[in-house]
C-alpha cells in the first residue's frame, strides 16, 4: 500500500516533476546536436536555438535539484557520512534539510523582485534574433526553489522521523 501523508504526497509529486524534466536531457541532446551540425556542416546558426539550448538547462538543473535531494543524489562527502552511526547519519540529514528549507527560502524572497523588473521591461534577449520574455526563464527560479523548499521540508520530516525511530 502507498504511503501517505503530506511526505509522501510531497515525494510523489517530487518524482513526477523529476520524471517530466528529465525528458528535457533528451530535448537538449537533440538540440545541441542538431546545432552543431548546421553550424559546422552547413555553417548556419541560429541565436534563438542556442539560446534555448540555455533556456532548457534552466528548468533541468532547477527541478533536478528537487529530485536529487529527494533520492539522496545531492552532494555531500560521503566518505565521511558512510561511516556515521544511524542516529548521526539522520541529524546530518535533518540539518541538511533545514539549511535547503532555509537558503530556499532566500532564493525565493530575492528572485521574485528579480522577475517582476524582468516582467516589467518585458525583458528579452540582448542579442538580435534572440528568445523575447525572458521573465517566462526567470519565473522558473523562484518555482524550483519552492520545490526545493518542499522537498526539504519533506526530508526534514523523513530525518525526525529516522530519528524518533532510533530512540
Amino acid at each position: 500500500m502507498a504511503e501517505r501523508g503530506p511526505r509522501a504526497r510531497i515525494e510523489r509529486f517530487v518524482d513526477w516533476v523529476g520524471r517530466c524534466t528529465s525528458w528535457l536531457t533528451l530535448v537538449i541532446v537533440a538540440l545541441m546536436s542538431v546545432n552543431v551540425v548546421l553550424r559546422y556542416l552547413f555553417s548556419v546558426g541560429s541565436v534563438w536555438a542556442q539560446e534555448l539550448e540555455w533556456h532548457l538547462l534552466v528548468p533541468l538543473i532547477l527541478f533536478g535539484c528537487s529530485y536529487a535531494m529527494r533520492h539522496g543524489e545531492h552532494v555531500r562527502v560521503d566518505i565521511l557520512f558512510g561511516g556515521f552511526r544511524p542516529g548521526t547519519k539522520a541529524a546530518v540529514e535533518l540539518v541538511s534539510a533545514l539549511l535547503a528549507i532555509a537558503i530556499a527560502a532566500l532564493f525565493i524572497g530575492y528572485s521574485l523582485h528579480y522577475v517582476q523588473q524582468s516582467y516589467v521591461i518585458d525583458e528579452g534577449s540582448p542579442d538580435p534574433g534572440g528568445i523575447a520574455h525572458r521573465y517566462l526563464l526567470k519565473g522558473l527560479l523562484p518555482l524550483g526553489f519552492a520545490l526545493l523548499l518542499v522537498q526539504g521540508i519533506a526530508s526534514a520530516l523523513a530525518a525526525l522521523e529516522k530519528l524518533k525511530s532510533l530512540r
